[in-house]
C-alpha cells in the first residue's frame, strides 16, 4: 500500500474541515457587517450619490453569503490537503486576506473614509490574487472556488472608486439629515 489515506478518509477530512471553515467564514463576514451600520441603514451612506453600476441593496447580502460559503469550502479543500506543498502558506494568505476583507466595512461605513477604504480594498485585491495562485498550487478546485470572490471584490474596488469620484466633498458623519428640536 503506497497511500497514506484512502479516498474515504480524505473525503471525511474535507467534510470535517468544511464544517469548521464555512460557518466560521460566514459568521465573521456577518459580524463585520454588524459592527457598524452599513448599507442602506447608514444615514451617511444614504446621503451619497450612487454610481450607475451600484446593485440593488438586497443583492449584497445574497452575493456575500454565497461568496463566503464558496471561499469557506475553498479553505476546507486546502486545509484537508495534508502534506501538500505550500499548504501552510496558502492558509496564511487566506487568513490575511480575510482579515483585510473584514476591515473594509468598518473603514468605509464606520470611519466613513472612502479613500482609506479604497486603499484597504486595493490591498485586498492583491492578497486575494496571491491566495488564488497559492490555492491553485495546492488544490485547483479551491482556486476556482475563489474566482467569483476575486471578481466581486474587483467590482467592489471600481464601485468604491466611483463613490469617491461622485462624492468628492463627502464629509464623514455628514448625513445631510436635519435635526429639529422642539421647545
Amino acid at each position: 500500500m503506497n497511500v497514506l489515506a484512502s479516498r474515504g478518509q480524505l473525503r471525511a477530512s474535507f467534510f470535517r474541515w468544511a464544517l469548521l471553515t464555512v460557518p466560521a467564514v460566514m459568521l465573521l463576514g456577518f459580524l463585520s457587517g454588524m459592527v457598524v451600520q452599513s448599507g442602506p441603514e447608514n444615514p451617511w451612506f444614504n446621503g451619497l450619490e450612487k454610481p450607475a453600476i451600484y446593485p440593488p441593496p438586497a443583492a449584497f447580502g445574497i452575493v456575500w453569503s454565497i461568496l463566503y460559503a464558496m471561499i469557506g469550502f475553498a479553505l476546507a479543500l486546502v486545509c484537508a490537503a495534508w502534506g501538500a506543498r505550500g499548504r501552510g502558506l496558502a492558509i496564511t494568505f487566506f487568513i490575511l486576506q480575510l482579515l483585510v476583507n473584514l476591515a473594509w466595512t468598518p473603514v468605509f461605513f464606520g470611519m466613513q473614509d472612502m479613500r482609506a477604504a479604497l486603499v484597504v480594498i486595493g490591498v485586498l485585491d492583491v492578497l486575494v490574487l496571491i491566495t488564488v495562485v497559492l490555492f491553485w498550487r495546492v488544490r485547483r478546485l479551491a482556486a476556482v472556488l475563489m474566482l467569483p470572490y476575486l471578481a466581486w471584490i474587483l467590482f467592489a474596488t471600481v464601485l468604491n472608486w466611483q463613490f469617491i469620484v461622485m462624492n468628492p466633498d463627502a464629509v464623514p458623519g455628514d448625513s445631510g439629515a436635519v435635526q429639529r428640536v422642539r421647545l
